[in-house]
């Protein structure tokens, strides 16, 4: 398991450290690369994503440098001042640099609240994650909260769900749950009553080896799709916010706690917590490097069972149907 990424979440609460004056309003948030999550996070503060005046917030990193660069290109015409955050990059094309990593979301989206004059909120939320730092840290060995989710997780596909007004929870936790805990999650985004009624009907051993996780205060829809649930999977888990908070404070301190325990997930799994190597090849090339020095692909057996092209076919003739050279020579194996 990875230290350096545990100690940096014991560090993490007020290790925040860039500007803190507000900027003038009007305010418009765009997020690419790893600044998207704290874009939809920071949501509760600035609804509005572009802006004709005031100041326009671009995060992103370089992997998703040319999308920013035409976000902050259409609010400059517009009329509006642009403020990019970014985790690298060339200077001219930074006003603040943050750290990178799986926990920019942090720094991104603490910038996002002092730069729109809630810094009260921002406070409130380094207040949140040092108690949950406190109670989940490595040397708490009995009742961390994030350990014992973990264990609960272990084994078994997540699925994620919380109310309207906190959807970028499900989005945060996927993300953490895939880079860090190296598990994959399936967030159940929009009205949950169709997916929840119909998903385990066909086949409901499907149901089997999943627990729904609900984020943040469940409304009457999450409280209504939770009564269906409990006949159709293993188990259900409702993480509330900490403190009875509220807001953007709640929202980043259920992040910060899934980041926990995405990291004991990990360790659960015997995987190290840290980025998987592939990642950084892969942001390489987004960020303009050669694709064929990257070396994305892995061996991997060919399991796929439907040729598309011959299945929609129909009456056409299949010797008119061009196919790839690869399902060519497996058709002559």
């Amino acid at each position: 398991m990875s230290t350096h990424l545990l100690t940096l979440l014991e560090t993490l609460p007020g290790s925040y450290s860039g500007p803190t004056r507000p900027e003038d309003g009007p305010y418009g948030l765009v997020g690419s690369g790893e600044g998207t999550l704290a874009a939809h996070l920071a949501q509760t503060l600035v609804a509005s994503s572009l802006t004709r005046s005031g100041t326009q917030f671009v995060l992103s990193s370089p992997d998703a440098a040319a999308l920013a660069t035409d976000y902050a290109d259409l609010a400059s015409v517009a009329g509006a001042q642009v403020r990019r955050v970014a985790t690298g990059g060339t200077p001219e094309e930074i006003d603040t640099l943050v750290p990178g990593g799986p926990l920019a979301t942090y720094h991104f989206a603490q910038f996002v609240a002092h730069a729109t004059g809630h810094s009260e909120d921002a406070q409130a939320a380094d207040a949140l994650i040092a108690d949950l730092a406190a109670r989940c840290a490595p040397h708490v060995t009995e009742n961390n909260p994030a350990r014992d989710l973990a264990w609960s997780l272990w084994g078994r596909t997540p699925l994620l769900l919380a109310a309207p007004d906190a959807d970028a929870l499900p989005h945060a936790w996927q993300q953490l749950l895939a880079r860090t805990g190296k598990t994959l999650s399936v967030p159940l985004i929009g009205d949950p009553l169709p997916l929840v009624t119909g998903a385990f009907e066909a086949q409901h051993e499907k149901g089997d080896a999943k627990v729904a996780v609900i984020l943040g205060d469940a409304d009457d829809t999450l409280l209504l799709a939770r009564e269906v649930l409990e006949s159709r999977i293993d188990e259900i888990i409702h993480v509330p916010y900490p403190g009875g908070a509220v807001g953007y404070p709640a929202q980043l301190a259920l992040w910060y706690f899934g980041a926990w325990v995405a990291a004991y997930l990990a360790e659960r799994y015997g995987a190290t917590a840290a980025d998987q190597p592939v990642l950084g090849r892969a942001q390489g090339v987004m960020s303009g490097e050669d694709r064929e020095q990257a070396r994305l692909a892995a061996p991997r057996d060919d399991l796929r069972r439907t040729n598309v092209v011959k299945d929609w076919a129909d009456d056409q003739d299949l010797d008119d149907v061009e196919l790839d050279d690869d399902e060519d020579d497996r058709d002559e194996e």
